[in-house]
């Protein structure tokens, strides 16, 4: 028997708790926890088999102790914002439960994503016997996975990585993020990096794009970011010489957030207005749509990979991994859009992995340190089937 909590009842919640439920032979017992508690309960509506759920800020380490502590679960799982990572992180020191989430850690006050403060628990969770596992998400998460697996079976060493995301979906409003949009613009919003002989290279935001041609959609624009993969992807590839993100935009959109930019919406800074101090972000945030709504107009795919060179048996070697998502589909199965899909059902597997004691050691963990074959497998069977196409490069 294995029972989880699942913290965070947004759009990926959502996917989470259904790719939970649909297996009760691993996820035996399921408690949804947020904010709201409504949220749960019309989650919890929606599905064919009884869970339990609870009131919770996340800010708060002693309330969600406490839920722990009550519901006795075997995994946290956090879906919640990037900002309760630690609390959370710290709540599960405590009570001696293994924890997971999909995005890494950032300070509230400051737009900055970096694997640092997680890293430094590691010690902490190795005494504790417990484990952590950071970023089982798609990107990150998957990609980090698709790296291994390509490192295990394709490659004796990977030299260039090139991870590509492509939204090609439109959900028929003029401005709205695919997941949370505070999250979303402080990440696009900040200098773009990438890794390149030993150093990383900073560029200013969205300065560098390129016209990629992504499988199964065809020719889009995309751009270079910053992503949280490349961290510790450097760590544990072998013979790795470049790695980068790219992210695809589309033109209606880069025009609205420019005009945001300019008249200090995406600022993080708080601004007095009628005597309270507000952040501008968090106010266009309420206003913008809820990503959790997009799915019941959605059209399109989105496609997520990785483009890798490197040699095998002294022979240069090019490969492209990479899955399609239709929106649609989404919605028709789990009532969401294709971003919360392709984050939430790797949340599960990655759950999975950890409940079935197939990725399980103490400490705190990437993706891309453990064995890729029964996540890869896992993907096939639930709802992402991966591809691999020989001979592709980022310009091919």
């Amino acid at each position: 028997m294995s029972r989880v909590l699942i913290i965070g009842a947004g759009g990926v919640g959502n996917v989470v708790v259904q790719k939970c439920a649909q297996l009760p032979e691993i996820f035996t017992d399921i408690c949804l926890a947020s904010r709201t508690k409504s949220k749960c309960d019309e989650i919890a509506a929606m599905l064919d088999r009884p869970i339990e759920t609870a009131q919770l800020d996340a800010d708060d380490p002693k309330q969600t102790l406490a839920l722990i502590t009550r519901f006795r679960p075997d995994l946290v799982i956090n879906v919640a914002l990037p900002y309760q990572d630690l609390p959370i992180m710290d709540a599960c020191l405590e009570a001696g439960v293994d924890y997971l989430d999909t995005a890494n850690y950032e300070p509230p006050d400051e737009a900055k994503f970096e694997y640092k403060w997680q890293w430094a628990y590691d010690d902490k969770f190795r005494d504790s016997g417990i484990m952590a596992l950071l970023g089982s998400g798609f990107d990150p998460g998957v990609t980090n996975v698709f790296c291994a697996y390509a490192q295990k079976h394709y490659f004796d060493e990977i030299h260039f990585v090139d991870i590509v995301d492509c939204n090609a979906g439109e959900h028929g409003h003029p401005f709205a993020t695919n997941f949370n949009p505070e999250i979303n613009i402080r990440e696009i919003t900040q200098k773009g990096k990438y890794w390149e002989q030993g150093d990383w290279k900073e560029i200013e935001p969205m300065s560098v794009s390129k016209d990629i041609d992504f499988p199964e959609i065809g020719p889009r624009k995309a751009y270079l970011l910053y992503h949280e993969e490349e961290e510790s992807l450097v760590k544990h590839i072998n013979g790795l010489k470049r790695i980068r993100f790219w992210m695809t935009f589309g033109e209606a959109y880069i025009n609205h957030l420019q005009v945001l930019q300019n008249v200090g919406m995406t600022s993080i800074e708080p601004v007095e207005f009628e005597g309270k101090q507000i952040v501008p972000l968090q106010f266009l945030k309420a206003v913008l749509p809820d990503p959790g709504s997009l799915g019941v107009n959605y059209k399109g795919k989105t496609c997520i990979g990785c483009i890798m060179e490197g040699v095998k048996n002294g022979e240069t070697k090019r490969i492209m991994i990479y899955n399609t998502c239709d929106h649609a589909k989404c919605y028709e199965e789990v009532k969401a859009q294709a971003v919360s899909y392709t984050t939430g059902v790797p949340a599960m597997i990655g759950a999975a992995m950890i409940l079935t004691d197939q990725w399980h050691k103490p400490g705190v963990y990437n993706m891309e340190q453990f064995d890729p074959d029964p996540f890869m497998d896992m993907l096939n069977k639930h709802g992402l089937p991966w591809k691999v196409i020989e001979g592709k490069t980022l310009d091919s």
